[in-house]
């Protein structure tokens, strides 16, 4: 399927949302908190749909934790949770609402079973999208009626702060679905990415791993500690590709004659003296306890919500410099 190009002008997002007034968030932990947070600050009611018992504290609190960051992206906040709601009736939850957000476990005959509900439940014209890591749309949708409807709109954590959203169409996803999707995200004030494929995992989380386990192997390995790690990528690869990615680092690392001239010089003896030497670890007892053990001497006895907080400060300061928030936005208009 042709991607669709993600807009670069138009309406502001408050007027492009007008026609989406309420949100049903299926799932109520971290990436369906994270939604829900953005999808109220940007004007949405929201149901939450979840079966456990003290979802409701879990959310609040969720919500309570994630507001710093939405007010420094400038999006009002105050009296946040007036449009929440929730509903343990997944049919109920979805009868009345412009858009489906599904944030479920990643199993697949759970989410046949989900999608099969809200297929059947949810208004016509409302936008259907699992936030599924690895599984396909065309999976998930086998057992819909209409499959055309289904599409995968894969955040990456957290899905209230950073701006990318992985669209990925489905074997029988109509472009009308693609097209719906990519306005809407657009308009929430995300950067949406539509592949031109499926491939389990999606981009993002294919990259994600791919470094992850050759920092796993180094670390395993007693070349650096995970410290060490953390501090080399964030000084020097991290920091370079937040503002050019790979492939314009490499072009711009090529001399006069770009990428080509990259690949030439050095990318080819990367090619033969370097990827068969990267590592393939796993995570063994022996592995598990050095990681764990180098994980607690790296990050001592601040919480995961402290760490986590500290993270989203020098992420939001980040993409200001940027350009990626929606105060910085407004700001070159």
């Amino acid at each position: 399927m042709t991607p669709t190009s993600t807009p670069t002008s138009g309406p502001t997002p408050e007027a492009a949302l007008e026609s989406y007034r309420r949100a049903a968030v299926i799932g109520g932990g971290v990436i369906g908190v994270s939604w829900a947070g953005l999808f109220l600050a940007r004007g949405l009611d929201v149901v939450v749909n979840d079966p456990r018992p003290d979802i409701e504290d879990l959310v609040l609190a969720g919500l309570a934790e994630i507001t710093p960051a939405l007010a420094a992206l400038g999006l009002p906040t105050e009296n946040l949770t007036a449009g929440l709601t929730f509903e343990a009736d997944l049919a109920t939850a979805v009868a009345d609402v412009d858009v489906v957000q599904e944030n479920g476990p990643e199993r697949l005959e759970l989410k046949q079973r989900i999608w099969g509900t809200v297929e059947a439940a949810a208004p016509a014209h409302a936008l259907l999208a699992t936030s599924t890591s690895s599984i396909p749309a065309t999976a998930i949708a086998e057992a819909m009626r209409q499959p055309e409807r289904l599409i995968v709109g894969h955040p990456f954590n957290p899905p209230h702060l950073v701006p990318l959203v992985e669209i990925v169409p489905g074997a029988r996803t109509a472009p009308a679905t693609v097209e719906q999707a990519t306005a809407f995200y657009t308009a929430l004030g995300k950067k949406p990415q539509v592949l031109r494929k499926e491939v389990p995992g999606f981009v993002a989380n294919r990259l994600q791993a791919a470094l992850f386990r050759e920092c796993v192997h180094l670390v395993a390995e007693g070349v650096v500690t995970e410290r060490q790690l953390d501090d080399v990528v964030t000084s020097s690869i991290g920091m370079r590709w937040a503002v050019a990615g790979p492939f314009r680092t490499f072009h711009l690392g090529g001399g006069p004659g770009g990428l080509p001239q990259f690949i030439d010089h050095l990318g080819r003896g990367m090619e033969t003296g370097l990827w068969p030497l990267l590592g393939n670890p796993a995570f063994d007892d022996a592995t598990v306890a050095l990681l764990t053990e180098q994980a607690r001497e790296a990050f001592g006895d601040r919480s995961v919500e402290q760490l986590a907080a500290e993270r989203d400060r020098a992420q939001l300061t980040l993409m200001r410099a940027l350009g990626e928030t929606p105060d910085t936005a407004r700001a070159r208009a």
